[in-house]
Order: structure tokens, then C-alpha cells, then sequence
């Protein structure tokens, strides 16, 4: 009998490491929290002028319409089917006026208040359309390719095998009857995907091709005069890792001067170790070329509208969604965006990003040229946002939860 309490002891001591790693892998994450408030509760709400919002919403809205009502939104489950978007979307189709407007979305939408644990506050950032200058021909001056997405990346989402997945994504390469990590960036940079005739167009700063991969989409200058727009088509499945942190890490820059324009700056001053720096980022993005003038595209399939379009985390928000967005602009340049001044306004969330991870988190898109690279450089502001539903879908999301 002692050596079956023995064998017991012993067993349970090598088995409860396992069963206690099988319910923290197991175990829901606290996710978000929702509270229906009014209209009048959202900071700003007066002030903005959500007409502006309207080419946004219009093209969120179209997509929408376009699909089967029983068709999930992509993104966080909260957002629920077509259907339960469509009626309103109808109207928000027929609107011309601020009056209407806000009318349709009082009477047909519900605020949710989002939190964390009971925290409402995140970090808001912001992204641009970037300019290149390029050639569709290597010479000795344009001689950094943009790449096309590889024909052997598979992109795999989760949440198709598990709801509890919903909104993740890994991608990869078949190997065998196995799927493998793609080559990260400094392989890619090494020559991994030379002789595969997948450069569709050659620029001649390695520093902008760098953030052109960050923003998802830009323009670039051929050196005949013609812009030709190009945009995200795929990513190699590795996380981003935002070298900023690094710089900071290693003394390089002082947190409180960090912002895209510190990071190209020391790029520039120190060429001998740029590429280093650069690969410690391992993600890396493949672009296509982009028909007419319309654009740049999002991750929702619809084209973004500066000021009014945001990235969020697709995990715990859906796409196509309102949101109510209150922080504030940048330190400034110059007298235009003085610090603290708020930035409250209706957004629509239509894009991704592999930088914009986390509950409270988004990316604000300014547009393209000088001033909107010079704003969403600097942007990295505390803020708050609220979530928009259709009113059925609001009372079932805060009964629920999700």
C-alpha cells in the first residue's frame, strides 16, 4: 500500500505542472467591457462635424451591403452578421446633410463605452500614405526592390478552426505536409526571394522602403514624373517589432524625443548600422500595384479616408464599425497642432496593422503629403474610444458580453 501512495506522490507531483500549464493555456483572457452610455456622454460629440465621416462610412456601408446578411463582419464577434447592419446602412446610404446624419445615427446606434479591467484609456498612433521614388527597372539608383506577395505564403485564419481565435492570423510556408515560418526580414533582405521575378517596382531609399512596409501603402514617384500607387497584399507571418524600442533600449534616442522623424533621422546618420537595426524588426510586407486614384485600400477591403479612417486590433473590434475616438493632437511642429488640443471625432475602423495590437489601440490615418507624414509621426497620444452598434446588436453585445 505505501508504494501505491508512493507512485500517487510521485505521479501527481510530475503531473500537476501539466495540469496547471493546461488551465493557464486554457483559462478565457479578460478581454473588453462594454457599457451602453448616450450620445451626450461622448466627449466632443457636438463639436465634430460627422458629415465629414460620411465618405467613410458610405464605403464601409456599401461593403456591407454587398454582402450575404448571414456573412459575419470581419474582426471581433461583437460586431455580429451584414444582417444586423443593413437597415441602418440603407439609411446612412441616402444622407446629404450634418442634420440627417446625426439623426440616423442617434436613432439608430448605441455608444459602448470600452474597457480593460476597468481602464479606458489606451495609446492612439498615426499612419500616412508615404511617398517613394521609384522605377520599374533596377539601376544603380533605384536598386531596393518592392515585393510582390510570394505565390508559396499561406495565410491561415484561426478563427476558422477555433471561435476562441477569432480575428488571429499566422502565415507560413508548406513544407512536406507541414506548415513553416516564412523567411523574416533578414533573410529576406540576404536574397531568400532573388530569381523569383517577384519585384514589381525598385525605389531608391531603403529607409522609406522600411516604412513604406509600416504604413501598408504609399506612392511612388517614377522618375518619369508618374505616380503609381501601390498597397498591403500580404505580410510573412513574423510579429512586428517596432525598432523604436530598441533605439531607446540602447540609449540611441531619449523616450520623450521618440517619434518616426527621430528613427529616420538616425537611420540616416548611421548607415553602417541600419540594416542591422531595421532587421531586428523580423516582419516584412509584399505590396501590389493599385488601379486609379481611390485609395489607399484598408485591411476591410474599402478605400481609407484621411482623418476619419482607423486601424484597429481586429481581435477585439470588429471592422466596418463607428468609433467614437477622444484624445488629442501630436506635439507640434508649429502653432497648428498645439499639445493637449483634443482630436474628438466620429472614425470608422477600417484597417489593420501588425503594430496595432491590445484592447485599447489605434492608428489614426492622416492622409498623404508633408503635413499628414509630419502629424502621424508625432502621434502617440493617451485616449479613449467608444464603440458604435446598431441598437439590437448593442443590447445583445452588453447582455452577453461579446
Amino acid at each position: 500500500m505505501r508504494r501505491v501512495w508512493a507512485w500517487l506522490a510521485a505521479f501527481l507531483l510530475l503531473a500537476l505542472p501539466l495540469v496547471a500549464a493546461y488551465f493557464l493555456i486554457s483559462a478565457p483572457k479578460a478581454g473588453l467591457s462594454f457599457r451602453a452610455v448616450s450620445f451626450e456622454d461622448l466627449p466632443g460629440w457636438h463639436k465634430d462635424l460627422v458629415i465629414e465621416a460620411l465618405p467613410a462610412l458610405q464605403k464601409s456601408c456599401d461593403k456591407i451591403l454587398s454582402l450575404p446578411p448571414e456573412r459575419r463582419l470581419p474582426g471581433a464577434r461583437i460586431g455580429g452578421t451584414a444582417g444586423d447592419w443593413q437597415e441602418a446602412c440603407r439609411d446612412i446610404m441616402l444622407v446629404h446633410a450634418e442634420d440627417e446624419l446625426r439623426h440616423i445615427l442617434e436613432s439608430r446606434f448605441t455608444p459602448l463605452e470600452v474597457s480593460v479591467g476597468g481602464k479606458t484609456a489606451g495609446t492612439f498612433t498615426g499612419y500616412y500614405e508615404t511617398l517613394l521614388h521609384g522605377s520599374r527597372t533596377r539601376s544603380a539608383r533605384y536598386h531596393i526592390p518592392l515585393y510582390a506577395r510570394p505565390d508559396d505564403l499561406v495565410s491561415v485564419d484561426l478563427g476558422t478552426f477555433r471561435d476562441d481565435l477569432k480575428g488571429r492570423r499566422i502565415a507560413g510556408r508548406v513544407v512536406g505536409n507541414k506548415l513553416v515560418p516564412y523567411a523574416d526580414r533578414e533573410a529576406i533582405e540576404d536574397g531568400a526571394l532573388k530569381g523569383r521575378d517577384l519585384e514589381i517596382l525598385w525605389v531608391d531609399n531603403p529607409i522609406d522602403a522600411f516604412f513604406l512596409q509600416i504604413q501598408g501603402s504609399g506612392r511612388v514617384q517614377m522618375d518619369d514624373g508618374s505616380l503609381i500607387r501601390v498597397g498591403y497584399a500580404g505580410q510573412n507571418g513574423h510579429p512586428y517589432y517596432a525598432i523604436g524600442r530598441k533605439l531607446i533600449a540602447d540609449g540611441e534616442i531619449a523616450p520623450e524625443h521618440m517619434s518616426m522623424q527621430a528613427i529616420r533621422a538616425w537611420l540616416k546618420a548611421h548607415p553602417d548600422q541600419m540594416d542591422a537595426v531595421m532587421n531586428t524588426n523580423p516582419s516584412f510586407v509584399f505590396f501590389r500595384l493599385l488601379d486609379g486614384t481611390d485609395g489607399p485600400y484598408g485591411s476591410a477591403g474599402v478605400p481609407l479616408t484621411a482623418r476619419r479612417s482607423m486601424a484597429v486590433d481586429r481581435v477585439h473590434l470588429p471592422l466596418h464599425a463607428p468609433v467614437w475616438l477622444a484624445t488629442s493632437y501630436p506635439a507640434p511642429d508649429s502653432a497648428v497642432d498645439e499639445p493637449g488640443v483634443p482630436f474628438e471625432r466620429l472614425m470608422v475602423a477600417q484597417d489593420t496593422g501588425g503594430a496595432i495590437n491590445g484592447e485599447i489601440r489605434g492608428d489614426v490615418f492622416w492622409g498623404f503629403g508633408d503635413e499628414a507624414e509630419a502629424i502621424s509621426g508625432r502621434m502617440n497620444n493617451e485616449g479613449r474610444y467608444w464603440l458604435l452598434l446598431p441598437k439590437a446588436l448593442a443590447a445583445r453585445a452588453v447582455e452577453t458580453g461579446s
